[in-house]
């Protein structure tokens, strides 16, 4: 009963906080608003203010649970953050070549840094901190590592078009609160942010761009390898790692639904 009431609150505190932050970046866009509007695969103006919202509200709930999820969630809204300002042809060009795990190591392998190669690096990084923070056995902790950066990845993929990378969250995390514990917990700050943004979403006022997008992935990613069994913890990787390498095929079909 206590855990549920601790899901709870952080459900409330994930929606609650990525809301208001929404409304006041919407108020007062630091930078002025043309900076934070973009134009989506329909030629409709929407503004990135879900992102960075997003960010804040679920990587505070997720603190009141692990340290370590919070910096999974943290830093991969940074990095995401970086690639919607750095590489606005990615985010413009979702139906372009650029996108996807695979097409960014490509474009390296010729020679060509792109905004989404700099980001992977940083959200690894975060996902080995946090992998072994939040697992005790050393066996456990690159997969953990996977896990995390493997869903932040997963769910920006999914994010071609409006509510795909929300509704995608609310479903792999639904779930999770019938766990007991931090797996349930973080399940709920993942849960809060998508709900909080999807109906903005649906309506094509806003979007949650990379920043957002990897953001709640970390989050999904924190609560499954809160859980304790380490298979379950391998399968996830597993699942997880099968994603990236068909990326195209997974925003594909998400493009699709």
């Amino acid at each position: 009963m206590i855990s549920r009431a601790r899901g709870s609150r952080s459900f409330l505190l994930s929606a609650v906080l990525t809301r208001a932050g929404q409304a006041l970046l919407r108020a007062a866009p630091p930078g002025g608003r043309e900076r934070w509007e973009r134009t989506n695969h329909a030629g409709r103006p929407v503004g990135l203010y879900a992102g960075p919202a997003t960010v804040l509200g679920t990587a505070a709930a997720a603190a009141r649970v692990h340290p370590g999820a919070a910096l999974a969630v943290l830093t991969a809204g940074i990095c995401g953050a970086y690639d919607d300002l750095a590489g606005a042809d990615d985010l413009a060009g979702a139906d372009g070549p650029r996108r996807g795990f695979r097409a960014r190591l490509g474009a390296l392998r010729d020679g060509e840094v792109t905004s989404g190669a700099v980001k992977l690096p940083g959200i690894s990084g975060a996902a080995l901190v946090a992998g072994a923070l939040m697992r005790e056995r050393p066996a456990d902790r690159l997969p953990a590592a996977v896990v995390i950066a493997g869903t932040a990845h997963l769910v920006n993929l999914v994010d071609v078009r409006p509510g795909r990378a929300a509704a995608a969250v609310l479903a792999l995390g639904a779930p999770g609160l019938l766990r007991e514990g931090a797996g349930g917990e973080l399940s709920a700050a993942a849960l809060g942010g998508a709900a909080a943004v999807l109906p903005e979403d649906l309506a094509e006022r806003v979007m949650l761009g990379d920043t957002g997008a990897h953001a709640l992935g970390a989050a999904l990613g924190a609560a499954a390898v809160a859980r304790p069994r380490g298979a379950e913890l391998l399968a996830h990787a597993l699942a997880v790692v099968a994603a990236a390498v068909h990326g195209a095929r997974v925003t594909a079909w998400a493009r699709e639904l």
